[in-house]
């Protein structure tokens, strides 16, 4: 496999990110990069060219576009290997995308995801109530808070049994990893299929309250959503619906307790907690860099050409800082930039349909958090926090806090 010239390796472990990021955009708006196994693809790092491109006509998410993988000379063992050959709504064009969002969105219509509210605010209500018997003691708040929240909510959508969410988590955790070792990613690969069949198979048998019926019924009804559709779509809502609300969570604490002169714009009410949750999804995405994308034709951007069957990243997090869009202070958490549009949920047609259900988790549990915890502090130096080994999933391993009333 030939590895474009004058590449930038990524590092898998992304020890630093956003300091890698800085170096990658030194390089230019789109820079050759290397991935694990010395896989080639492109990485965009400029806000509007990577918005351009996210609706280009000329780019497709079908990995039938991409040579490296339908050749052989992707390893089945690559660790990015399921971000890519699912089958499902995340890796379909055209018609077919079309079909399986409109199946997916009618789980996340307005008027459902508002509906769900009380329960989010019963389901924060309850772990705070749980945080309150470890007043003033060290906590993992990434473990505790930000992780439960996020998987009972997707969990319960999905009509997951409770007892299988840490499993999930641990799975997801593996999944997007860009460190994971070959035999780990097709364990992983492995395990979650069998046990998304099983989700099915009890679904199928005793259909509940829950899209996985619906997913599941509408293909019985002749939809033509085939059975490795169905599991590919179940597997990325169940990786997507808890990863990126967990990270989104995580950050938003992380930014706040680092800028208390921002915090204290939250909790006095002068900024509001939507501003608060927009401004850490701009400056700290939950997903740094999101594979893949592939040029149907040649494609000549700023300088360079992506050829035809060339990947290529999404790089959300190069996006939320690019000083070129948002100015030379894109790096600072500041509540006072005003109205803040930024790409962490996609754009275009694979927009996220669980942006609204993320946010409005994140907008619950943060002025809970902060109203019940008032002296709310990180338990160990900020610098000291160990990132997630990953240039995809975009946080930290833990969140150390003391609990104060």
């Amino acid at each position: 496999m030939d590895a474009f010239r004058e590449t930038f390796r990524l590092d898998v472990n992304a020890p630093d990110l956003h300091g890698e990021i800085r170096a990658l955009r030194a390089r230019g708006p789109v820079v050759r990069v290397e991935l694990p196994g010395g896989v080639p693809a492109w990485a965009v790092t400029r806000y509007g060219l990577l918005r351009e491109l996210l609706t280009d006509p000329r780019v497709a998410k079908d990995p039938a576009n991409w040579p490296l993988l339908t050749s052989g000379a992707v390893p089945e063992g690559w660790p990015l290997v399921n971000f890519v050959a699912p089958a499902g709504m995340v890796t379909a064009d055209g018609d077919d995308h079309r079909r399986l969002r409109a199946l997916v969105s009618q789980a996340f219509t307005p008027r459902r995801i508002a509906g769900m509210r009380p329960r989010t605010e019963a389901t924060v209500r309850s772990l705070l109530d749980a945080l309150d018997t470890l007043n003033g003691s060290p906590v993992d708040l990434r473990l505790h808070y930000a992780y439960p929240l996020a998987m009972r909510t997707i969990g319960n959508l999905l009509g997951v049994p409770p007892e299988r969410y840490d499993e999930f988590r641990a799975l997801s955790a593996s999944l997007t990893s860009s460190a994971t070792a070959p035999a780990e990613v097709l364990a992983t690969r492995r395990r979650l299929l069998a046990l998304l069949a099983a989700l099915v198979a009890e679904k199928r048998a005793r259909p509940g309250e829950d899209i996985t019926s619906d997913l599941i019924a509408a293909r019985e009804d002749g939809d033509r959503l085939s059975e490795d559709e169905l599991i590919g779509t179940l597997l990325l809502m169940l990786v997507a619906g808890h990863g990126t609300t967990l990270n989104l969570i995580t950050n938003a604490v992380l930014a706040l307790l680092t800028h208390p002169g921002q915090l204290a714009l939250a909790v006095t009410g002068e900024r509001p907690w939507t501003a608060v949750t927009e401004e850490v999804l701009r400056r700290d995405s939950p997903v740094g860099h999101f594979p893949m994308r592939y040029a149907t034709e040649d494609i000549p951007l700023a300088g360079e050409v992506i050829r035809r069957g060339d990947a290529i990243l999404a790089s959300y997090a190069a996006a939320g800082r690019d000083p070129s869009h948002y100015g030379p202070a894109a790096d600072d958490f500041d509540l006072d930039r005003g109205p803040v549009r930024h790409l962490s949920f996609g754009h275009g047609a694979h927009f996220c349909v669980g942006a609204a259900l993320a946010r409005q988790e994140a907008e619950v549990a943060l002025p809970s958090l902060f109203a019940r915890f008032p002296e709310l502090s990180l338990a160990v130096p900020p610098e000291t926090l160990t990132p997630l080994p990953s240039f995809i999933s975009n946080s930290v391993r833990t969140l150390p806090v003391l609990l104060r009333a």
